[in-house]
C-alpha cells in the first residue's frame, strides 16, 4: 500500500435552469456506495471528442463531460468545510479551480497519520496528494462504513473526492491523464 497526505430537482452545473429527467433517471435511488451511481452502462471515454471533469463540492456529485453535454453523473463526496481564519470563511478542504488527471494512480493507499485509507486512486494535485478515490478504507483494508454512507450526501474528506466503490473502479481505470478537472464549491 503507498501512503497518501490526501489532504428534489438537481440543479445543472453552474447555475441555470434544471436537467431534464432524462439526466436523474438514471441515477440510483436510494445511493448505494459499492454500487455505480448510474444505473446504465458507464461511457466509452474514448469516443468523446472533448472529455473534462466537473466537481461540485456542496452538489456532491462528479460530472463527466463531453463538451458541454453531460455523459455521466457519480455521486461523490468532497472535503469538510472548515473555517479560514483570515478571510472569516467556510472553506473545503479541497482545492478549488482547474486541474488535469496526473500519472499517479493505483489499487489502494492507507495514512497512518489519518488512520484512513482508500482503493483505486487516481491523482488530480500536487502528483499523488489530491485524488479521485474509492470511499474511505481503514487499516484492515475495510470500508468505513459511517464514513461511505456520507456519499452523495455531505463532504467529509480531507481535501480528495470520494466515489462509490464501482464508480474509482471505472474511473481509475478509464479516466486519461491529461483530462481537465473543474472542481468548483457550487
Amino acid at each position: 500500500m503507498r501512503a497518501n497526505p490526501c489532504g428534489s430537482k438537481l440543479q445543472q452545473p453552474g447555475g441555470g435552469g434544471v436537467w431534464a429527467s432524462k439526466q436523474t433517471q438514471h441515477m440510483r435511488t436510494p445511493i448505494d456506495w459499492k454500487k455505480s451511481s448510474e444505473t446504465v452502462p458507464y461511457p466509452d471515454l474514448k469516443a468523446a471528442k472533448n472529455l473534462w471533469i466537473k466537481v461540485s463540492l456542496k452538489g456532491n456529485r462528479t460530472y463527466i463531460y463531453d463538451g458541454k453535454k453531460v455523459i455521466y453523473t457519480m455521486y461523490s463526496t468532497g472535503g469538510v468545510y472548515e473555517l479560514n481564519k483570515k478571510t472569516g470563511k467556510k472553506e473545503s478542504t479541497t482545492p478549488t479551480g482547474t486541474f488535469y488527471i496526473q500519472n499517479e494512480r493505483g489499487e489502494s493507499f492507507y495514512n497512518a497519520s489519518l488512520k484512513e485509507g482508500a482503493n483505486y486512486y487516481v491523482s488530480w494535485k500536487d502528483h499523488g496528494v489530491y485524488l479521485f478515490h474509492s470511499v474511505p478504507t481503514g487499516a484492515d483494508g475495510q470500508y468505513e462504513v459511517k464514513e461511505a454512507k456520507k456519499l452523495g450526501k455531505n463532504q467529509g474528506s480531507h481535501g480528495c473526492i470520494r466515489l462509490s466503490v464501482a464508480d474509482a473502479k471505472w474511473f481509475h481505470d478509464n479516466a486519461p491523464v491529461g483530462t481537465k478537472v473543474v472542481i468548483a464549491d457550487k
